[in-house]
């Protein structure tokens, strides 16, 4: 009785407030007892309250888009965004848990790409909701990897208490199935679906973790389907009741991918990090000192190579085992968690190997050294050397100990450390015994990069540079962003030039795809209808070429004029942008403008201080563009006036009514477009006419406003098209990047 009594106590429900600006979608998820045991188990020993709050009502929110457990079979794709190292396994965990509460009866975590990966997920979870030792039994839980002949019958009797209507809602189970993301793993698992009856009646979950990483079709430019993408597409058509969440830090992809694809969100959720996270933001904007740069001459190439460790890998290794040291130091006997080193120089293993002889041999030379007596030159040489490191880690730490308390714990923690070449040179990447001792140091490449936990990372060591400069892939490569704040002053991070530049230049393209997202999410409307454009440096590329078939354009027009090439191209926008024109002009107030010869007389209104924030909200926002060839590059130029307004926002702009509003006659080309619509100097030096080009103010953007009489090389005509030429100055600048597929929203 009394167990029963506590299963009953665990099943309560709670109702969250309907009026939570955290919380809105289709329905309204319940928080339960699978949510609350998650809470009991990570709140307060890894979360606060305040924080746990925060992930509970975001992961309600997600629920909320996802397709309810009570109606007809349905099937949703969302996409959920957090940063680098930021929580967003603890998110799919909450997300699941309410799953559980709300009636979903299946549960699949695709998790990661590898068996290190997969189980480092598979743990978090077994971990954070209690499936091995909790006594009530909700969860069934289920390996892809371990799947024997019959379990697709265990399956389907935990899914038919569900249908049984004489079970007791505390005696139904949620399966859990976690399996890697690879095409045979994900074909074992549709196999097993397959064999089971009537799931169109089971409510499912599919959460993807890294989703934007091999899951995503990679010959679609071929028209062919890759095979793990295959296998997920009929992962998806054996449940015809699911969600489907894509997790990842790095959305570019899915958010480019072709609209049609059924891998393409149709809803986006952006995840809050907690108050403790140190993402781009506190080590490239805020805490730049902390980032060194690595001198071109000390990264080693086919054609120079390096014949011996560089100083600034001796550099970072000081500064890491300095950081040990005074965590021995102040923490003593209650030392706890662990304090690592990554070293990440290429992708290729041979470069590792190189890199990990290296650490050895400075790790051995420096206990040897320090072992020598006190008075030793060669000690102390190297301890002068330490003092040198030590000076810049106090810019960073309040509480360092004396150096005079450093050598003898020093020696120490160098000698305990353990080193690590984390890749498959060996046939399989060694997971890291995190538990053996305090510090670590990791040598490798691509197998620490998405998704892979380095515990307690102080000091990164990076001399490779952007490779191909897709954006996604350097961003995944940011192991040393997460939960550092208590710890932080002894964090460094050592790059090369370039890369340095990259992730400087990630920050505001990272910042302003989240703050699209978020704007777009709270009008409801589906992600289909927002438009792909945001800020992104034109020395990176969003993501890998070969999941696009549909182009973007990347540009930056500062001391550029934008110039429409179809302004004809739609008659209803015509007539839309006659009226928006019209309404534009009748708020200003223009003086007539001369330039006069004695040869030709040209006549422009103009209208001076006109605040710039008007012309954007008036003019160019309304105005509708419809030509790819024209409406990609307009984009831009609303992106880049947008973001000098969010710091400028009472700069002003000069408006000229091209001819007083005369039309002006221009001859259309065998595609259709205007060869030229500036009207050219006279002479070809400009001493009568300077050209339209020239008809600009000497600063500050500058728009002109032309009305066209536009002909066609067959005779046709299209009278009176207003047309909008801008100019950009030097100061206006933001790389930007537009994919059309036909969103309207741009947010400002």
């Amino acid at each position: 009785m009394n167990t029963n009594e506590t299963i009953i106590q665990i099943e309560t429900v709670e109702i969250i407030r309907e009026a939570d600006s955290q919380i809105g979608g289709s329905w309204q998820p319940i928080e339960g007892g699978a949510t609350r045991t998650l809470r009991e188990q990570i709140c307060p020993s890894r979360v606060t309250s305040t924080e746990w709050e925060t992930i509970k009502d975001e992961a309600i929110s997600v629920l909320a888009k996802c397709v309810p457990p009570k109606v007809p079979p349905k099937q949703e794709t969302g996409l959920v965004v957090g940063y680098i190292q930021s929580g967003k396994t603890l998110s799919f965990t909450t997300v699941a848990a309410l799953a559980r509460d709300n009636g979903y009866q299946m549960v699949i975590a695709i998790a990661g790409t590898s068996i290190n990966l997969r189980d480092q997920s598979t743990k978090r979870l077994e971990d954070d909701l209690n499936l091995l030792t909790r006594a009530d039994r909700k969860w069934q839980h289920f390996k892809s990897h371990e799947f024997n002949e019959g379990d697709h019958a265990k399956i389907a009797n935990v899914l038919a208490d569900w249908q049984d209507s004489s079970v007791p809602e505390w005696e139904r189970q949620t399966v859990l199935i976690t399996t890697m993301k690879h095409h045979q793993h994900l074909k074992n698992l549709a196999e097993i679906l397959l064999r089971i009856d009537n799931l169109s009646n089971v409510p499912t979950l599919i959460i993807d973790d890294e989703a934007d990483q091999a899951s995503l079709n990679t010959k679609v430019q071929k028209d062919e389907a890759s095979t793990t993408y295959q296998r997920i597409l009929a992962l998806r058509e054996y449940l015809p009741h699911h969600t489907f969440l894509q997790y990842t830090a790095t959305p570019q992809a899915p958010l480019l991918i072709n609209l049609i694809d059924v891998l393409s969100p149709n809803f986006a959720k952006v995840l809050t990090p907690g108050a403790k996270y140190t993402g781009g933001k506190a080590f490239f904007h805020d805490e730049p000192n902390r980032i060194h740069t690595i001198p071109d001459s000390e990264i080693p190439t086919r054609n120079a190579p390096l014949d011996a460790p560089p100083e600034s890998l001796l550099e970072a290794m000081r500064i890491f085992f300095l950081g040990v040291t005074a965590a021995m130091i102040l923490e003593g006997e209650h030392l706890e968690g662990n304090r690592s080193m990554m070293v990440h120089p290429s992708r290729e293993t041979f470069r590792h190997g190189e890199y990990y002889f290296w650490v050895e041999q400075v790790r051995n030379y420096w206990l040897e050294t320090l072992g020598l007596d006190e008075n030793h030159p060669d000690r102390q040489d190297l301890l002068e050397e330490f003092r040198n490191s030590y000076e810049g880690l106090r810019n960073t730490v309040s509480n360092l100990p004396s150096f005079e308390e450093v050598p003898p714990p020093l020696l120490r923690a160098i000698r305990k450390a353990q080193l690590h070449e984390v890749n498959a040179a060996g046939g399989r990447t060694p997971s890291i015994p995190w538990h053996n001792t305090y510090a670590h140091i990791l040598v490798g490449g691509q197998a620490m990069d998405r998704g892979f936990t380095v515990e307690g990372l102080t000091v990164t060591y990076m001399p490779r540079g952007p490779g191909m400069g897709n954006a996604d892939t350097i961003q995944q490569r940011a192991r040393f962003f997460g939960y550092k704040q208590t710890y932080f002053g002894y964090c460094r991070v050592f790059l090369e030039n370039n890369v340095r530049d990259a992730y400087s230049n990630y920050i505001t393209h990272e910042e302003d795809v989240r703050d699209r997202l978020i704007v777009h999410d709270k009008t409801g409307s589906s992600l289909n209808a927002w438009k792909r454009a945001f800020f992104l440096d034109q020395n990176l590329k969003p993501t890998r070429h070969n999941v696009l078939n549909i182009d973007y354009t990347q540009g930056n027009l500062s001391s550029r004029w934008y110039e429409p090439k179809a302004p004809h191209d739609s008659e209803k926008a015509i007539e839309k942008n006659r009226s928006v024109v019209q309404k534009f002009l009748n708020t200003l107030s223009f003086r007539t403008g001369t330039q006069r010869t004695s040869r030709i007389e040209t006549w422009h209104d103009v209208s001076t201080d006109v605040r710039l924030k008007d012309v954007y909200e008036n003019l160019l926002v309304p105005l509708r563009v419809t030509r790819l060839v024209d409406s990609q590059k307009f984009t831009g130029v609303r992106l880049q006036i947008a973001a000098y307004l969010d710091t400028h926002p009472d700069t002003l702009c000069t408006i000229y009514y091209m001819n007083k509003g005369n039309p002006r006659k221009r001859t259309l080309n065998k595609n259709d477009e205007i060869p030229t619509l500036f009207q050219g100097p006279s002479p070809r030096t400009g001493e009568i006419y300077p050209g339209d080009r020239q008809i600009k103010a000497s600063k500050g953007v500058t728009a002109q406003i032309h009305i066209l009489e536009l002909v066609r090389e067959n005779g046709e005509n299209f009278s009176a098209v207003p047309t909008v030429a801008i100019w950009l100055p030097k100061d206006v600048s933001t790389d930007w990047l537009v994919q059309d597929q036909g969103g309207d929203e741009i947010g400002s």
